[in-house]
């Protein structure tokens, strides 16, 4: 485990032994839409091991769904994974006050009030995937698996095609 900074997700993944490493970075303000490809060049990570967290509304119920940064989500596979028939993406004020961090650092992990997550299946052939650590410019490195385990997620292709 890594002494680092104090988020609830650190604190989340300590608490349930997952082991990780915080790395933090450079954040610049700017387009939100590509946060998560400069964070994997500031990182000099490939874009495929970096993940963006997505907070997202099953008709109508709060969902968190974790894909590659150069990647972008598919509604319609989310909304099939959790048995619904729409999904839409969360307003950035509704998913702030819900997961209790601030849009550019919405970590999956230790978030106010958890909801279903599921982390896309790009994540299984990684050694060790990057998300979000709960703050803007702090990523931590852990194993896809521990991260499933952490959030109780299910791997399954959530991706648009």
């Amino acid at each position: 485990m890594s002494k680092a900074a104090n988020t609830p997700a650190t604190l989340q993944l300590s608490r349930a032994g997952k082991a990780f490493i915080l790395h933090p970075y450079d954040y610049a303000a700017g387009d939100d839409h590509h946060k998560g490809v400069s964070a994997a060049h500031a990182l000099g990570q490939a874009e495929e091991s970096v993940f963006k967290t997505l907070m997202v509304e099953i008709d109508g119920r709060p969902a968190c769904a974790i894909i590659p940064v150069a990647q972008s989500l598919s509604m319609k596979k989310v909304a099939a994974h959790f048995g619904a028939k729409t999904a839409v993406m969360m307003a950035p004020d509704k998913a702030e006050r819900l997961t209790g961090y601030r849009v550019g650092g919405i970590s999956p992990f230790g978030q106010k009030r958890a909801c279903p997550t599921v982390l896309d299946a790009q994540a299984q052939g990684q050694a060790a995937i990057f998300i979000n650590a709960g703050k803007r410019g702090l990523l931590l490195e852990i194993a896809p698996e521990d991260a499933a385990s952490a959030l109780q997620a299910e791997m399954v292709n959530i991706c648009a095609d």
